[in-house]
């Protein structure tokens, strides 16, 4: 099927519209041109930048978009595209870490240090071992309350004990951790580390 046939004044409004357009951008050119080239300091990026507006802007007034000033957004555009750019150089710079002297490195980060590395470590030895001391009945309930992440009925149920028994299962092992979370703290303060003169 062959679509709506357009008689000569339908095309003749379509090409003056795109001719009007076309005056109008060439009107702001050098202007555009001179306000990016103060932005970047470089005329040859300022005219990349300045062609790809004009292009965009084109693009929209052929879609038939109505533009209610096309100098607006000329320059928004323009904007918009010095934006991106200024995007794109930040993530492309970046110093040769290999160039640098070892001083100047970046550190690792703080988990990956060794001494934070060797904390973690004798931290989750310390809940480990914390937890394992507690009676099986209540280090069942507790690991599956908090590390199965079941609530206190399901435990209950699977257990074959009371909610409140469970309850009071999970509060022995919280209990536990703190005191363990306790004494971890009093061995890392700085007073603990001082020895006795």
């Amino acid at each position: 099927m062959v679509g709506p046939i357009r008689g000569p004044a339908a095309m003749d409004s379509r090409v003056d519209t795109a001719v009007i357009g076309c005056v109008l951008l060439e009107r702001y050119y050098r202007e555009l041109l001179h306000f990016l080239q103060r932005q970047v300091s470089d005329r040859d990026t300022a005219a990349d930048l300045a062609q790809e507006s004009y292009a965009r802007v084109l693009a929209a007034q052929h879609s038939g978009r109505a533009i209610l000033d096309v100098r607006a957004l000329l320059y928004r555009t323009a904007r918009n595209l010095l934006v991106d750019s200024h995007r794109r150089a930040e993530v492309r710079r970046h110093d040769d870490l290999d160039a640098m002297p070892d001083a100047q490195q970046p550190p690792a980060p703080r988990h990956l240090q060794p001494d934070e590395a060797l904390a973690s470590q004798q931290i989750l030895r310390a809940y480990s071992g914390t937890i394992d001391s507690l009676p099986p009945r209540c280090r069942e309930a507790f690991v599956l309350h908090v590390f199965d992440d079941l609530s206190h009925a399901q435990v209950a149920q699977k257990m074959g004990i009371s909610v409140s028994m469970v309850e009071k299962h999970i509060v022995r092992g919280m209990l536990a951790c703190k005191l363990c979370e306790r004494n971890v703290r009093e061995q890392d303060s700085p007073s603990a580390a001082r020895t006795p003169a």
